[in-house]
């Protein structure tokens, strides 16, 4: 049985477990579940927090995870990335990891940073491997929450996660460098890889998340249509690649089907009939896959 680790505190935990479940999967009935059997996919999943599934997953305890390029840095888990997953707004924006002074300090760049500065984080590994890379001695502080306020009064500076800085310039802070960029990704134990059957279970799953994100969005628009006006219908039909057209018995009419985006469809169908389409359907998709 295949072990996989899903996030289940913080923005993405519930995003995360929604697109198991457009990919197939049994979804847990209750939030208080640690763990849920999927007997029917022969995969049983855990739920943690994105550091341990970093740790878990790299020391092999689990097969594979859903957890974020910060927190495999930062416990410097060894992993093999079987992609991005951007299924939400959380994740389909990248976080940087900053490193962020007031906005009145001398400090121009990390170099600059006297002997002995506290610096406070959530990243601390990830901090003290990046400041002796530029020379830095340091006092890192381990955070546990509001990073940001602790500046000035408690420490001199932050290493601390940020998708446009706003949050930062509101605390009265500015960026002095990135330590790194992060997405959410699906990622294996590295000996759990090598097995040829976990391997293809694992490869399944990436396989249909991926097209279950891709999905998101997107509806099957059905038509018929004449033959006269089959040209002014596929004028106007948008399509991922072009629109599939077969001809109806009697070589009069035409079949169209095409993906097109959900935003917009109900402009795009009263088009459609104006341009002499009929019986036209709109058909939720579960997953695209190429």
């Amino acid at each position: 049985m295949l072990r996989v680790a899903m996030p289940n505190k913080g923005t993405l935990s519930e995003p995360a477990a929604e697109i198991i479940a457009e990919a197939g999967y049994r979804r847990r009935s209750d939030s208080k579940d640690l763990t849920v059997i999927d007997p029917v996919h022969n995969v049983e999943f855990f739920f943690l927090r994105p550091k341990d599934i970093a740790i878990y997953v790299g020391s092999g305890d689990l097969d594979l995870g859903i957890t974020g390029r910060d927190w495999i840095t930062e416990t410097d888990s060894d992993v093999v990335s079987l992609g991005q997953l951007q299924y939400s707004k959380a994740t389909s924006n990248p976080v940087r990891v900053v490193m962020a002074v007031p906005k009145d300090a001398p400090w121009q760049k990390v170099s600059d940073l006297p002997e002995g500065v506290r610096i406070s984080t959530e990243f601390p590994s990830l901090t003290q491997r990046f400041l002796e890379k530029h020379g830095v001695k340091a006092t890192v502080v381990p955070s546990y929450g509001a990073t940001e306020a602790k500046v000035p009064d408690i420490v001199d500076a932050i290493v601390d996660l940020t998708e446009t800085g706003s949050s930062l310039r509101k605390n009265g802070l500015r960026i002095l460098d990135t330590l790194l960029t992060s997405y959410t990704e699906l990622v294996a134990n590295r000996q759990s890889y090598e097995d040829e059957a976990k391997r293809a279970a694992m490869e399944d799953i990436a396989l249909l998340l991926q097209g279950a994100i891709r999905a998101r969005g997107n509806v099957l628009l059905k038509l018929n249509v004449s033959a006269a006006d089959l040209q002014a219908v596929l004028d106007i039909m948008p399509a991922m690649s072009s629109p599939t057209v077969t001809s109806l018995a009697g070589g009069e009419a035409h079949a169209v089907e095409s993906v097109v985006a959900k935003k917009g469809v109900n402009t795009l169908i009263p088009a459609l009939k104006a341009a002499g389409a009929r019986d036209i359907l709109e058909i939720p998709i579960s997953k695209i896959v190429d």
